[in-house]
């Protein structure tokens, strides 16, 4: 803990060191105080976000993909970086700054499993998404209606049913009626999906973890903005 660290007499990269290490270890308080020391310090609320908070769930992703951390673990460092984010995303809301794209996520109608989806939302909104939770039991209608709303970049599927996986083709059917789907980014996520089913229902990609997610995410995106600047 922070207790015996003052730090208004540390240099802002040790300050952002330190905030790795509070997010790693799960100390939402400390990294209030992180983020409050840095914005009065002058620093922008983007840069915060980007080189303390995405940087801190960075490492916290890729111990998560390599087995040395695991979920409850994940799920504190995500929460603290919730906290840091419930101080800045008011200001970033202000500068404009730029987001990496928009998610809206969800399980699916007749499945209300909700821990792996969470985390994926969580670790997303670390990696600079913007992220629609819808939460659990999600008929079509939400997701098309979420869409309307948010006009994402991305939507994410989560099923932990074998009974609901199927679910998931639905919904992509109706992006396809509506002639969308080409402009969205499709995920899905589950314990009992794998690669084939996703690309059976024609889902873009299967992510078999919340890291997963976020770096095939970011795969996608830097496709899309190539696209858009062609």
């Amino acid at each position: 803990m922070n207790d015996e660290i003052n730090i208004k007499e540390m240099s802002t990269d040790d300050i952002y060191e330190l905030m790795k290490e509070d997010l790693y270890d799960g100390y939402a308080e400390e990294i209030v105080e992180e983020v409050n020391e840095l914005l009065s310090r002058g620093l922008s609320p983007y840069e915060i976000l980007t080189q303390g908070l995405v940087a801190g769930m960075d490492i916290v992703g890729v111990d998560f993909r390599d087995g040395i951390l695991f979920v409850p673990e994940v799920l504190m460092a995500a929460k603290a970086m919730k906290a840091g984010m419930v101080v800045l995303r008011p200001l970033l809301a202000e500068t404009g700054a730029p987001k990496i794209g928009t998610m809206v996520i969800g399980t699916v109608k007749g499945d209300i499993h909700d821990i792996g989806k969470n985390l994926v939302a969580m670790m997303m909104e670390g990696a600079g998404f913007e992220v629609i939770n819808l939460g659990i039991n999600n008929p079509v209608e939400n997701f098309m209606a979420a869409i309307e709303e948010h006009d994402p970049d991305i939507v994410g599927m989560s099923a932990l049913l074998t009974t609901t996986m199927p679910y998931m083709r639905v919904v992509i059917e109706a992006l396809k009626e509506k002639g969308i789907r080409e402009d969205i980014i499709v995920l899905v996520g589950g314990a009992p999906l794998n690669d084939a089913f996703a690309e059976n229902i024609g889902a873009d990609a299967y992510c078999r973890d919340a890291a997963v997610a976020v770096d095939t995410a970011k795969k996608f995106m830097e496709i899309k903005r190539a696209k858009v600047n062609q």
